[in-house]
């Protein structure tokens, strides 16, 4: 996969263009022996090209906006683009109005430059870690295609289209593991950041106090730039920290629970590398992550924010969802004003406890998700569906209840079943935890 930065550096020298950049993307979506039927539910060739050929007439007249003008991206479906309906990867939002202006994420990653090539399939309306979805098919991931393995939730299409280099990077989101799980289950990378820095208005809700928007791609580079642009920042490449002297805690409790074979042995090798590189590596307990499944024991803010924005549309076009999207939608019905208000109580004072147990550390470490994909005939078990989706967003789903940012980066060997090692950085450590997970990922690429 080629990095934002040597594409930059490729298109600056000459030695490409964003046409070809571009035509090199919709080759391979077009393959019909490839993903992007399934990746992608709407490609957008005509307006690309287009797009492409304008990048590069403004970089010839030195006009470029930004040096990673012309790189194609692709996009969730769950932004509004002004002049398309934001569909959600759902049919119940088929004849839904145009939107009428860009999301602010998408005026800023327009600015910048940065070329749509398609809206990638997702999990209807975002509300599942697996990436299952009927009505659009299932991307497969990038391992074991002959079986056909999930590719993570909710933005599937997305960690697939960067993954096969349909896209050079993609927009997506994370109320609960959305953009970590999926670049976990496809060997990239995948960025959650504290949600405030990037606004979420023109953004399909699930939950909004937990909804965040973040890049997937190649590298933590590669997503440090897209977070910059996505937050309205300088997207200028930051210096890795040295690995020798961090200060990193893997919780003792939960999250290293239910690990399969391949992924604890990524696991390992990865803390063995940082121990044996000079990071000071402890395992800690942290009692505030097992309190956090009891505060969301009647389905937490996704289903509570989650039913108040479908429960017009759950009235009218029911039918049409995915029944396994409707019936977790509908838990929120249950939840009475109080149950609501004891969360939003229970939620910050369960943050301020995990704020006082963490400055003494550079980040925390631990497995993004502890199994490798599952196969999608296994899921159609209702029961099998339920406990790997519950397993999958496990992790990920803590540091959005703690208001934290949290990166995935690969941690297996090439040919291996893929593992995502996850760093979650402290409330607004954005560009702190990109420089932690830069220096990993150093010592993790052979």
């Amino acid at each position: 996969m080629q990095t934002l930065l040597a594409l930059a550096t490729a298109l600056a020298a000459g030695t490409t263009t964003s046409r070809a950049l571009v035509e090199t993307c919709l080759e391979r979506m077009e393959d019909p022996a490839g993903e992007g039927a399934r990746a992608f539910i709407q490609m957008q060739p005509a307006a690309s090209r287009a797009a492409a050929d304008a990048a590069d007439l403004l970089r010839r007249a030195g006009r470029a906006p930004s040096p990673y003008a012309g790189i194609p991206i692709s996009l969730k479906d769950l932004f509004d683009v002004a002049g398309e309906p934001t569909l959600a990867g759902s049919r119940a939002r088929l004849g839904s109005p145009p939107a009428a202006t860009h999301a602010p994420v998408i005026g800023r990653v327009l600015e910048a430059g940065l070329v749509s090539v398609g809206r990638t399939n997702m999990t209807e309306f975002a509300f599942s870690g697996l990436g299952i979805n009927p009505h659009h098919g299932t991307p497969r991931s990038p391992w074991d295609r002959a079986t056909g393995r999930i590719p993570g939730g909710s933005s599937s299409g997305a960690a697939v289209s960067v993954a096969d280099g349909m896209a050079f990077g993609a927009l997506g989101t994370d109320t609960g593991g959305s953009c970590r799980v999926p670049a976990a289950l496809c060997g990239i990378t995948g960025y959650k950041p504290t949600a405030r820095r990037v606004p979420i208005a023109g953004v399909l809700p699930l939950a909004p106090s937990l909804d965040s928007v973040g890049p997937l791609a190649p590298s933590v580079t590669c997503c440090a730039i897209l977070d910059a642009i996505l937050s309205g920042e300088n997207p200028a490449p930051q210096a890795a920290r040295p690995v020798r002297g961090l200060r990193l805690a893997i919780p003792a409790n939960l999250v290293r629970d239910g690990m399969d074979k391949p992924t604890a042995a990524a696991f390992e090798r990865a803390v063995t590398l940082l121990s044996d590189a000079g990071a000071l590596v402890s395992v800690t307990p942290f009692p505030v992550l097992d309190a956090i499944a009891a505060a969301n024991h009647l389905g937490g803010f996704p289903a509570a924010e989650g039913y108040a924005w479908h429960r017009k549309l759950l009235a009218e076009k029911g039918a049409l969802y995915d029944p396994r999207i409707r019936l977790r939608i509908e838990r929120g019905a249950r939840q009475t004003a109080a149950d609501y208000l004891d969360l939003v109580a229970t939620r910050a004072r369960l943050i301020g406890e995990m704020n006082l147990a963490t400055p003494d550390y550079d980040a925390l470490l631990m497995p993004t998700v502890p199994v490798v994909p599952p196969a999608i005939a296994a899921l159609e078990d209702e029961a099998e569906y339920n406990r790997v989706n519950l397993l999958l967003l496990r992790n990920p789903t803590l540091f959005n209840f703690l208001d934290r940012c949290a990166i995935s980066l690969p941690c297996h060997r090439p040919g291996d079943p893929p593992a995502g090692l996850m760093l979650v950085g402290e409330t607004m450590g954005d560009r702190m935890l990109f420089k932690v997970a830069g220096a990993i990922e150093a010592l993790l690429v052979p």
